[in-house]
Formats: C-alpha cells, sequence, structure tokens
C-alpha cells in the first residue's frame, strides 16, 4: 500500500462538492459556510441542473479535475471505486499513475524495485477494477429502471481521457481498452435486458412464442426510445451511443432468435418467429418506431442473422404445413369426439369470450389461415399452393361435421351443454366462412360453394336454439293472464329464468347471430305474453284489475330490461306492455281512452277484437266498453301520420289470433 491517508476527510468533501456541482476552487468557501446554507446552496443548483440537463448537450472537449497534491491510499480509491466515487477515484488514480511513472524514471538505489512493482501491481489492480465498474455501471444503464444517469458523464470521461494515454508506451491503464470495454459492457447490457423479456416453455402456453415476440419487440423499442432520449445524452458525440446501441440489438437479437427457433416445433410457432423477422422488426412497431425518429433514419434497421438461417426456417415452415394440411381436416371429426363429445366437456372460451371448440380452432384456423394468409405475407409463392389444398376439403366439411355431431349428441341427455356446443360451432363455422372470403377473388367458385355449405349449417344450428328456447317456455306463457297468475308469480320466474339462461348463452355467440336471435324469441315471447289477453281465460273482478296491471307492468319492466341488456333489435316491442297495463289499471274512462290513444298510435295493426278482448279482461262494463269502442273506431278513421312511430314498427297484433267466442262473451252494444 502507498500514499498518505491525512488529506481523505477533504477528499471526501470534495467529491460531495462535485457531485453537487461545485468546482475544486470552490471547496475552501464550501468549507467555511454554515451547513444550512450550503443545503440550500446545493439544492438550488440541482433544481437549475434539473432543469437544464435536457438542454445542453454534453460537449466533447472537458477540463480534467485538478489533481490532489497527495493521492489516496489504495484502499481509499478502492472503496472510492467501490462506492462508485469515479471521478474523485480517478483522479488520484491519475495521481497514483503519475507518481509511479516519476519513480520509474528517477529509479535508484533509493526507489526499491520491489516498491515498484507493488505499485505497478497496485495500478493494476486498481485499474481493473475500475474498468470492472465501469463495465458495471455500463451494462446497468441498459436497464429503464437505472437512475443514476449522471455517473455515466463521468465513465465517458474517464474513457476519454485513458484513451488518450493508451498510446503512451509504458502507461498502466487496466487490462483492456476502454473504449473496447465500454462496447463490451453496452453489449452485454443489451443481452441482460433481452433475457428479461418473458418466455414460457412451448409446455407452459400454446401462445408461448407470439408472447414472447411482442415483448421482446416492445422492450427493444422502449429500450431505444431510453437511450435516444436518456443515455446519449450522458456522453459526448463521439461515443456514437444510439448507433452502438442499435448495432447491438441487431445482433444479440439475431443470436436469440437462433436458439429460440430450436424449441419451434409447431407451424404456429414457425410463422409467428418468420413473421416477426420479415414485417415486424423493421416495422414502425419496433425498430422503424417513430418514437426513436430522426436518429434511427440513418440507421440500418435489418437484423444480423446468419447465412441461410432465413431460408431454412422458410423450408421448415413449408414442410411442417404439407404435413398439417394432409392430416387434420381428415382426424377433425375423431378429435371433436373424443376430446369434447364423449367426455361431454364444456366447450373452452377465446380471448373475445365466445365459445370456440379446441379443435376447430387448432385445426381449421390452424390450418388455413396460418397456412393460407400468414404464408402469403411470408412468401406469395406459397399461397396458391396451400389455398387450393384447403378450399375443396373445407367445401365438404360442414355437412359431415353436423352428422356427426347429431349422432353424438342428445339435446334430452344436457340442454345447456347441448346449446352451448351448438354456439360454439355457430362462431367456429361462421369465423371460417370469414376467412375463406379473402380469397374470394382469386377463387370464387370454389369459395361460394363453401359459403353456401356454412351458411346452411349454420341456420340450421340457430334454428336449433330458437325452437328448444320456444318449447321450453311454452308451457309458462300458456298460464299468463289466468287467475293463477295473479295469486302467483311461478310461471314468469321460470320465464325470466330460461331467458336469462339463453341471455348467458347469448355472451358466447358471435354476432350478427346472437342478436338475430335475441330479437326472435324476444318477438315470440311478446306475442305469446300478450296473445294471453286474447284468450278470454279470466276477466278481472272486484278491482283485481289493479293487482293485474301491476303485475304486468313489473313482469313486463323486468322482460323489457332483459331483452335490452341481450341487445335486441326489437327495442319497439317495450312500450305495448306499458300501453296494456295502464289501461287494464285505468281509473276511469278518460284514463283508458287516453291509453288507448298511445296504444293506437304505437301499434296501428290492433283491431276492435284485440281490444275487445283487452277490455274483457280488464272487466269493464257495457256502457263503458261501447264508448271506449267507439272511441277506438274514431282513432282508427284518423289519418296516419307518415313517418310515425307506428308506422315505422312491424307488426304485431295482426299476427295475434283473438279467441273466436270472444265476441260471444260481448254484449251487442259493444258492437254498435
Amino acid at each position: 500500500m502507498s500514499g498518505d491517508t491525512s488529506g481523505f476527510g477533504e477528499s471526501l468533501l470534495k467529491m460531495g462538492a462535485s457531485s453537487s456541482g461545485l468546482k475544486d476552487n470552490e471547496v475552501k468557501l464550501v468549507q467555511h459556510q454554515p451547513l444550512a446554507e450550503i443545503t440550500v446552496e446545493n439544492e438550488e443548483r440541482e433544481r437549475v441542473e434539473e432543469q437544464e440537463k435536457e438542454k445542453i448537450e454534453v460537449r466533447e472537449s472537458y477540463t480534467l479535475p485538478e489533481r490532489p497534491p497527495t493521492h489516496l491510499s489504495v484502499m481509499q480509491i478502492s472503496k472510492l471505486i467501490e462506492m462508485e466515487q469515479l471521478e474523485q477515484a480517478h483522479v488520484n488514480l491519475l495521481s497514483l499513475r503519475l507518481e509511479f511513472q516519476h519513480d520509474r524514471e528517477e529509479c535508484t538505489e533509493k526507489t526499491s524495485s520491489v516498491e515498484l512493482d507493488k505499485k505497478e501491481k497496485d495500478l493494476s489492480i486498481l485499474y481493473s477494477d475500475l474498468q470492472g465498474k465501469v463495465k458495471k455501471i455500463v451494462r446497468e444503464s441498459s436497464s429503464r429502471s437505472y437512475a443514476n444517469k449522471d455517473i455515466l458523464l463521468a465513465v465517458a470521461r474517464i474513457i476519454q481521457e485513458e484513451e488518450k494515454k493508451e498510446a503512451d508506451p509504458g502507461v498502466v491503464s487496466g487490462p483492456e481498452g476502454w473504449q473496447v470495454v465500454w462496447r463490451e459492457a453496452v453489449s452485454e447490457g443489451v443481452q441482460d435486458s433481452l433475457s428479461k423479456v418473458t418466455l414460457d416453455s412451448p409446455e407452459q402456453s400454446a401462445s408461448w412464442l407470439a408472447v414472447h415476440l411482442g415483448l421482446l419487440g416492445k422492450a427493444i423499442t422502449e429500450d431505444l426510445e431510453m437511450v435516444k432520449g436518456e443515455l446519449q445524452g450522458s456522453y459526448p458525440p463521439s461515443f456514437n451511443v444510439f448507433s452502438t446501441y442499435v448495432n447491438c440489438y441487431h445482433h444479440a437479437v439475431g443470436q436469440h432468435l437462433k436458439k429460440l427457433q430450436l424449441q419451434v416445433a409447431e407451424l404456429k410457432d414457425y410463422y409467428f418467429l418468420l413473421d416477426w423477422i420479415i414485417n415486424d422488426y423493421e416495422s414502425e412497431e419496433i425498430m422503424g418506431s417513430p418514437s426513436l425518429r430522426p436518429e434511427m433514419e440513418v440507421e440500418n434497421t435489418g437484423l444480423s442473422l446468419e447465412e441461410g438461417f432465413l431460408e431454412q426456417l422458410k423450408e421448415k415452415y413449408w414442410l411442417r404445413a404439407k404435413e398439417d394440411m394432409q392430416a387434420s381436416l381428415d382426424k377433425i371429426l375423431e378429435m371433436e369426439n373424443e376430446d369434447m363429445w364423449s367426455k361431454k366437456l364444456a366447450p373452452k372460451r377465446d380471448d373475445e369470450n365466445l365459445f370456440n371448440s379446441e379443435i376447430i380452432h387448432y385445426h381449421i384456423w390452424r390450418t388455413v389461415k396460418s397456412q393460407a394468409l400468414h404464408s402469403k405475407k411470408i412468401d406469395a409463392n406459397l399461397e396458391t399452393r396451400v389455398v387450393c389444398s384447403c378450399l375443396e376439403e373445407l367445401r365438404q366439411f360442414p355437412k359431415r361435421f353436423e352428422d356427426a355431431f347429431r349422432n353424438s349428441c342428445n339435446i334430452l341427455e344436457n340442454p345447456s351443454l347441448w346449446a352451448d356446443y351448438q354456439i360454439t360451432y355457430i362462431n367456429s363455422f361462421t369465423t371460417l366462412k370469414d376467412h375463406m372470403e379473402e380469397f374470394r377473388e382469386n377463387f370464387p367458385e370454389v369459395v361460394d360453394r363453401h359459403s353456401r355449405e356454412v351458411d346452411d349449417l349454420v341456420q340450421r344450428l340457430v334454428q336449433g336454439l330458437e325452437e328448444h328456447f320456444k318449447n321450453d317456455v311454452k308451457p309458462n306463457l300458456k298460464r299468463m293472464m289466468t287467475n293463477k297468475w295473479l295469486s302467483t308469480d311461478e310461471d314468469f320466474k321460470q320465464l325470466y329464468r330460461k331467458t336469462e339462461t339463453l341471455s348467458q348463452h347469448c355472451l358466447h355467440m358471435r354476432p350478427p347471430y346472437a342478436k338475430m336471435l335475441v330479437s326472435s324469441v324476444h318477438y315470440y315471447v311478446v306475442k305469446k305474453y300478450v296473445s294471453q289477453l286474447m284468450k278470454n281465460n279470466y276477466s278481472c273482478k272486484n278491482r283485481k284489475h289493479e293487482i293485474a296491471a301491476n303485475t304486468m307492468r313489473l313482469q313486463w319492466d323486468r322482460l323489457s330490461y332483459l331483452f335490452d341488456e341481450m341487445k335486441t333489435t326489437h327495442d319497439w316491442l317495450h312500450p305495448v306492455g306499458e300501453h296494456l297495463s295502464d289501461i287494464i289499471g285505468g281509473e276511469n274512462e278518460g284514463d283508458i281512452k287516453r291509453h288507448l290513444t298511445d296504444l293506437v298510435k304505437d301499434y296501428p295493426d290492433i283491431s276492435k277484437k284485440h281490444l275487445l278482448a283487452v277490455l274483457y279482461f280488464r272487466g269493464l262494463r257495457c256502457r263503458k266498453k261501447q264508448r271506449i269502442v267507439r272511441h277506438f273506431t274514431e282513432l282508427k278513421k284518423k289519418p296516419k301520420i307518415k313517418g310515425s312511430t307506428g308506422e315505422i314498427r312491424g307488426a304485431l297484433f295482426s299476427e295475434i289470433q283473438v279467441k273466436n267466442n270472444i265476441c260471444n262473451c260481448m254484449p251487442l252494444c259493444c258492437f254498435s
């Protein structure tokens, strides 16, 4: 060990002054100032420096801090390096090296060669430690969580100073060239950054590679944004920081992809890898990102890949695609039966919360979508070869699939699971049809034939769901508008619960089929509900019409809200329940006439027979009925207002039959 420890405290004070922005010639003044004043001044300087930091470009030239007359001890310098007080450590190290050079030049009998060897060894160790610390700082600065950006300027100045000295013979300046050390540190930092990107194994996730590549691209862009916005501002221009990082990413990513492809076995993963290399890496998503301009405009955006690597990937993709196409469609029925129908497993949901058969998704979607559309993005020559091998097979597939499904799944065993399966295949085959439309321009006839087969299948599946619901709720609807209906709401609860169940099913069905199904069953429920008023099953007595009106209004509100939640297109049906309950619950003739006006306006297809049935249910006396019917007749004679609400609505009452004997229950005065 060599050096005097008496100046260590003063040196530490200088270190603090340096980190606060004070020059060496201000140290003496600081020593005589009160601590509070020093703190205020330091905070003010820090605030100003933070405000000006982004505005000031680091200059190429610099002034080396004044070397202390007496350097610190080796242990103290080592401690400064460990504490990352690099500027002070370097200044003392320069002083120690100058002392060593002077001693070597003045080598006499008084200066032992052992002492020189010891000093040289100490210098070598300290420079090695300093290079190691510099390398660590530069490597860690590649992390977006790295906070101490100011120290990078000290690193840059050390490298600049040591680069000047490297040319001098006999100068101890570290085991490696400083620019080499810096570039190696940048490269290692880039590799560390890439290694932190989440990478599941193929066994952990079917989408392991797609997810990883998406995260990898995001990490590269964010890292280079940080380099552009922060790191390059901590170095002099001669370091070419941005270019160095870009080149390191090109090389590191190329090596990373080479390792990744060893894990790839599935066709979809070959596609993800090729697509990312060919289309994504140089796109605006990664290297071409607008956030990296203008620096990136003069840089090479291409990956550094080994010769032949890309062609090997394309060949592996083609071989795998060919194998999958030959096997998938022949086995899909067998696989669906074994994996789903026989085990009565519930279908899985995709990212949009829609039911989707796993086997349908990973065989039809993969072999057609990936082999056709994706292969075109990789190489246009692959498209024709792939499409011709898919479409003819797919044309015959819907009917074969339906026959197998009907033979394997019985609705009576588990209606809910059966409905889930129906929805699954509505979604799957509709998606398949949409994909095939992309090939219509080049293969119109084959696409047409396939589309017709799919449309027929989907229509039959939707009708199956609709008929099942209608048959399920028919008994409940038949008991509406009866004495039992007034005394208990059990039938309505069942109707509502079954409709809710259908609603839950529809959440997992692709539009527009879900909306079509919902609107159809909405119309059916409204029609059958209102039809019960026309059957002469019950006539309210002793003010029971008030109970009936309230019951109907509450039930109607709940049904209307539910169908709105289900996104029905028949919202024009909502007011009919309100109008009918208002008429049934009307306190006097004037109320009934007023509400009748609204009913006729909104539903002009209502007839006198329909009105008489409603009034019969209401339990009105003959004279009131006569006046109300006369008012109705006058309303019907009035010309319709063009564009009125009633004119643009669909037919409802004209689709509802009135029980033939309803008129037999009406006095003749009602028809006069």
